[in-house]
């Protein structure tokens, strides 16, 4: 199934920090108009890619295609919206299979559970797993296709795997000469770039070039980076074509209508988890296993003489083993935080947990924490008692050296 929308009064929102509670109707296609809520009413609507049918579909038709896509690749349309293979297959477009990345096709499965290959229930369309043993498209998978379609929602954090995958995908298709087309979506965390630049040698599913851990670029935008620049295996290049969206900005708010995986519920969650993803590398509970995904933080061996807020993790929709099943965890709510502050990597609570953590040796998964963060020095730099502004400084130079690049291949200002 879909997942419902993250709020539930409206299709899209753009918002441009202003007041708020406009309605205004505006055409995002060339055939359908929609209701759009706006905090701030503005003269020309954002258009995703994925509805800017009229430029991508005649690039696909009289093709056998494959479809990178999940439950967020979705088109607009006043009655709410319809899934892009549908929308293709009304449009008589030949669809061969589907790619199904971390979470599956509908966005079911478990954070590190493998996504098995099999047939979509309302299509009947091959499913091509592209989360278990096998992450890259093969060969023979691709055998017959002539041409890759890629789109689905990211929220720009280099441990979060849709890119990886964008990665493998372009990757095989440089290697079997197979054009590849991205539909290019918003980054709900595209206003800033920072965190620690992952260093070449702890290169894993959880980071594949190197780059700050929050990079401030597009799916689009990332995708023409690392094709241009070299990154793909051998130095291979893909035959690519970005189609981009329509009247976005990188400092546009946008609030992503439906959830990007299982335990990113919703615009809080998603401006926090690149703080709070963090804590994946180590053995504190970040909320999985709750209604707050990504919204709170705790361990049963944090001092609880020193938190005075505890919840208890079960089993649940996303989490079927979450961190700390059943037992009473101390820690921090984040829900009431302030939004307006969500513009950095925030390490305040990684090293408060760390300093009221009653064993220390039971905190950090060291090989998991290297992972998230890119580096070995993040660990050492919390574990020696640095300030979170000490640490910060170490970033600076690799990100004035990432920004340099990552300016070549904006398409949005």
């Amino acid at each position: 199934m879909l997942f419902p929308c993250l709020k539930n009064t409206f299709l899209l929102l753009v918002l441009v920090f202003s007041s708020c509670g406009k309605t205004k109707k505006t055409t995002i296609n060339t055939t359908e108009t929609v209701n759009i809520k706006v905090e701030k009413a503005i003269d020309t609507p954002l258009v995703i890619a994925a509805n800017k049918t009229k430029t991508y579909v005649p690039l696909l038709k009289g093709k056998n295609i494959a479809i990178v896509a999940n439950q967020t690749s979705v088109v607009f349309n006043k009655k709410g919206y319809t899934h892009i293979v549908d929308s293709l297959l009304t449009l008589k477009v030949s669809i061969s299979k589907v790619f199904a990345p971390e979470h599956g096709f509908r966005g079911e499965v478990d954070a590190g559970e493998h996504v098995k290959d099999g047939l979509d229930k309302k299509t009947g369309l091959p499913l091509v797993s592209l989360y278990g043993k096998n992450r890259k498209p093969s060969k023979e998978q691709l055998k017959d296709i002539d041409l890759v379609l890629f789109d689905i929602q990211d929220v720009g954090v280099r441990f979060y795997t849709y890119i990886a995958t964008l990665q493998l995908v372009m990757e095989a298709c440089a290697e079997n000469n197979i054009p590849v087309i991205v539909l290019d979506r918003p980054n709900p965390n595209a206003h800033y770039v920072d965190g620690p630049t992952m260093e070449a040698k702890h290169t894993s599913f959880l980071g594949m070039t190197e780059i700050p851990l929050v990079y401030g670029m597009t799916i689009g935008e990332y995708a023409e980076m690392i094709n241009e620049e070299g990154w793909l295996a051998h130095g291979n290049k893909a035959h690519l074509t970005v189609i981009p969206m329509e009247h976005y900005s990188h400092n546009s708010f946008y609030s992503l209508p439906i959830r990007p995986s299982p335990n990113l519920p919703n615009d809080l969650s998603i401006k926090l988890y690149p703080s709070l993803g963090l804590f994946e590398g180590t053995d504190v509970n970040a909320g999985r296993g709750t209604e707050f995904q990504f919204q709170r933080y705790g361990a049963p061996f944090l001092d609880k003489t020193h938190y005075d807020f505890s919840y208890t993790p079960a089993a649940n929709f996303g989490a079927k083993y979450p961190k700390h099943k059943s037992e009473i965890c101390f820690g921090t709510d984040l829900t009431k935080v302030d939004t307006t502050r969500l513009n950095l990597v925030d390490l305040q609570w990684i090293i408060d947990a760390y300093t009221h953590t009653t064993d220390k040796s039971l905190f950090f998964l060291t090989s998991g924490f290297t992972k998230h963060a890119g580096t070995e020095e993040l660990q050492k730099q919390i574990e020696a008692g640095m300030t979170a502004e000490e640490i910060r400084k170490t970033w600076q130079t690799d990100i004035l050296n990432f920004k340099k690049i990552r300016s070549k291949y904006l398409i949005y200002n």
